[in-house]
């Protein structure tokens, strides 16, 4: 009898552990929190369950200074800076401490740069960086050769394929160049985004791109995929509305004459270190002239499709 009651006992202490094990872990899950009692947990229990964003970058700080999951740490504090608008701050750690981290942590650290580099308004670097990865994917340094690679955004994973990667960053180019006010340039980019992976949003963008140049009806026939569904993402409703108010914004602005004067004006804006060649005639009969395209990311696209 006494064995029984004994036994009973242990059996409901093992139960409790067991219980308190599933929670806990059920607790990580939850928040996302890495179990254990590193500088690292520390600090993402700081951000995620704390909500103490300065205090979670000492502890990062801690984790980066220890060797502590640096690759984490230092993207993960580079997050919670921008969030801090200490931007700046943020740009220089990932430069002085990114060598610390390894090969596979270097292009998710590249694309926190180029969101630091948009919040900073620092287009130049941004622009460079941009058209380093593109160069990479061309030489096929960024996916090892595999049509697909591996990201992860909020936590979660997902594939990626080789057009979603150039039309995304394509589209970060276009939009760099635009506040550079080089709407050639940033035009010749959209184009090329479109024909690597048709979006609407970009689309738009590249309507804006020719409103800009008063290019008016090509950017109405522009508008006009959107809102008559033909582009993919179109029945997105903040991209329909985008359409709208840029197509009446067309609508206001006065038809310009395309004088030579304009023409040597536009043609400044070019970037001209991404010049290669490329021409194209619009469908207004206007002069060709050149365009600043990646003439070996459309060989490398037209390797995908075959």
């Amino acid at each position: 009898m006494e064995r029984s009651l004994n036994k009973m006992k242990n059996n409901n202490i093992n139960s409790t552990r067991s219980n308190m094990m599933k929670d806990n872990e059920l607790f990580h899950v939850i928040h996302k929190v890495p179990c254990g009692d590193t500088p690292y947990v520390k600090a993402k229990h700081a951000q995620l369950i704390e909500k103490n964003p300065e205090m979670a970058i000492v502890w990062f700080w801690k984790a980066i200074n220890t060797g502590d999951r640096v690759d984490s740490a230092l993207k993960d504090m580079a997050v919670v800076m921008k969030q801090l608008d200490r931007s700046e701050e943020a740009i220089e750690a990932i430069k002085s401490f990114r060598p610390r981290c390894s090969k596979n942590s270097q292009d998710s650290l590249d694309n926190v740069l180029i969101d630091l580099y948009k919040k900073c308004g620092r287009m130049e670097e941004q622009v460079e960086l941009l058209k380093r990865k593109l160069k990479q994917i061309y030489q096929g340094e960024a996916f090892n050769g595999k049509p697909t690679k591996t990201a992860r955004s909020h936590g979660k994973k997902f594939q990626v394929t080789v057009q979603q990667e150039i039309s995304r960053l394509l589209g970060n180019l276009g939009w760099a160049y635009m506040q550079q006010a080089k709407y050639l340039s940033a035009e010749a980019v959209y184009r090329k985004a479109q024909i690597v992976e048709p979006d609407a949003n970009k689309s738009c963008n590249l309507a804006m791109c020719l409103i800009k140049q008063g290019r008016f009806e090509e950017g109405r026939l522009v508008l006009d995929d959107v809102l008559e569904s033909r582009v993919s993402g179109s029945d997105d409703c903040k991209t329909r509305q985008r359409a709208v108010e840029l197509l009446s914004e067309l609508e206001a602005s006065l038809p310009r004459g395309r004088d030579a004067e304009m023409e040597d004006f536009l043609g400044n804006m070019l970037d001209d270190d991404f010049v290669l060649g490329f021409e194209e005639r619009t469908a207004t009969s206007l002069k060709p002239k050149r365009l600043p395209i990646f003439e070996q990311i459309s060989s490398f696209r037209n390797q995908l499709v075959c």
